[in-house]
């Protein structure tokens, strides 16, 4: 079974339910939706259809929201596009109609900019394909050279070398994105640009107050959040390591050494992580990948990623089934190597957490007694995410009456989640309930050694305390 999730992104070239249900065949297991694109009413029918393909199939698919936040964008051009040459001069001007950008100037979509650059700036539009440096600021203008010059179109992004941009990380758009993620029952929701903790906590804290459950994920991708990281992913449920925009304000050398870094220490603060953005950018208009992209999944899976997302390459790709298929393989393929099953995760710790101690003892156990399943009996699915922190070849399975908390357990690496309602309180018969419920799937089978995780109170979050260790069918 693969270990490593799949995220793919939604838009036009997935709206049909056949290609959904194709999808999760092929092994999706979460779905983004870019608030970027679109209305509220395009995401709801979006995430109703998921839903049904999902249902089709027999499979949860977790539904993760992913805010615009700050739009630092130029606006449009009078021919769609244009070429800067080299050398020319260019002025990114905020009285600009939205329009009326020619191969002199265009207007930009956040216009504090001007308050952000100084002299000397380095500025990167289109993902740093484009690189203008800064002559002059005045008057709302920005009046640059360009260094690096090529095809320029409509609304792309803009980035300042270094970081550095003051726009906040939740817009009114975001706020409004919110109340739509919370009517959808959004089992995650994504915050763009994070600059600290306190953007993450203000996220959750709309969100609840929207009726929304969903856990919050914050994407990396502004180089002044790298200082006090540590303070982000300790507030958030899960990070996203969006390497297009972090890549362009670190620079491409930096990229590589810091998601490694940031897998890690996600990892080490038993943090969920998403590496996310190109990493099979060939298969939007071709059927197989790149070797370097089978290297670039491949390498993320090795490092302990509990999930690769897709982008462009589901949304707007020819080949969303295709891609999913491709991923799929090379994550087993990385997860058959002897170095993805050996951990030494907080083996030095101290526990604060009753149901952590649990865990890690479970996983401990698990992969020293030539266990074959793990059984977490689990209300919210917090165990279970701490038992995913562990490297280790052996399935993990949620097994929960809330449909919420088996949509959730998908992001997390190695888990699977399975529909169960306890029938009795007696715990010698809540062990044979569950080990038979394993045995009724397939999953194990007579005589395989099985770990048992619960707690003395059924129904209660939090209340993993015990490990019961025993084979199947005794």
């Amino acid at each position: 079974m693969r270990r490593t999730k799949i995220v793919a992104t939604l838009g036009p070239s997935t709206d049909n339910p056949k290609t959904l249900e194709a999808m999760i065949r092929a092994g999706l297991d979460v779905v983004r939706v870019n608030f970027s694109h679109g209305n509220a009413e395009d995401h709801i029918q979006r995430v109703n259809m998921v839903r049904e393909a999902a249902a089709l199939v027999g499979r949860e698919v977790a539904v993760l929201a992913d805010l615009q936040g700050p739009k630092i964008r130029i606006d449009r051009f009078r021919n769609k596009r244009i070429e800067l040459q080299e050398g020319a001069r260019f002025v990114l001007d905020i009285h600009c109609g939205r329009d009326d950008g020619t191969e002199e100037r265009v207007g930009i979509a956040y216009k504090e900019l001007p308050d952000d650059v100084k002299v000397g700036d380095s500025l990167l539009l289109d993902d740093g394909a484009i690189v203008l440096g800064v002559d002059e600021v005045h008057g709302g203008e920005i009046i640059c050279h360009v260094i690096v010059g090529g095809e320029l179109s409509n609304s792309k992004g803009i980035n300042k070398l270094g970081g550095g941009l003051s726009a906040p990380a939740l817009t009114d758009k975001d706020r409004a994105d919110i109340l739509t993620a919370a009517a959808v029952k959004a089992d995650y929701v994504a915050v763009s640009f994070p600059r600290n903790a306190s953007d993450i906590n203000e996220a959750r804290e709309l969100l609840r107050k929207a009726g929304g459950h969903g856990g919050i994920v914050a994407k990396i991708e502004r180089a002044e959040s790298l200082p006090g990281v540590a303070d982000i992913i300790a507030a958030s449920d899960a990070i996203m390591i969006a390497r297009g925009d972090l890549g362009v304000e670190i620079g491409d050398a930096e990229l590589p050494g810091v998601q490694k870094h940031l897998i890690q220490l996600a990892r080490n603060m038993n943090c969920v992580v998403i590496t996310a953005t190109q990493m099979m950018q060939s298969m939007v208009d071709h059927q197989i990948p790149t070797r370097a992209e089978v290297f670039d999944v491949a390498n993320a899976v090795l490092d302990g990623t509990d999930a690769v997302m897709l982008s462009a390459e589901t949304a707007t790709g020819k080949y969303p089934v295709k891609v999913i298929e491709a991923m799929d393989r090379i994550a087993r393929g990385a997860e058959s190597q002897s170095m993805a099953k050996v951990s030494h995760h907080r083996v030095n710790a101290e526990f604060t957490h009753i149901d952590e101690a649990i865990a890690m003892a479970t996983m401990y156990t698990a992969n020293h007694l030539g266990v074959t399943a793990i059984a977490a009996l689990t209300e919210s699915g917090s165990t279970t995410q701490w038992m995913s922190r562990i490297s280790s070849g052996i399935p993990i399975y949620a097994l929960t009456r809330h449909e919420a908390t088996r949509r959730k357990v998908t992001l997390y690496r190695g888990v699977y989640p399975i529909a169960f309602d306890l029938s009795s309180s007696s715990h010698v018969e809540v062990n044979q309930e569950t080990v038979g419920e394993l045995l009724k799937r397939g999953l194990v089978k007579e005589g395989d050694m099985v770990i048992i995780t619960k707690g003395d109170l059924m129904g209660v979050h939090g209340g993993t305390n015990t490990m019961k260790v025993l084979r199947a069918g005794d």
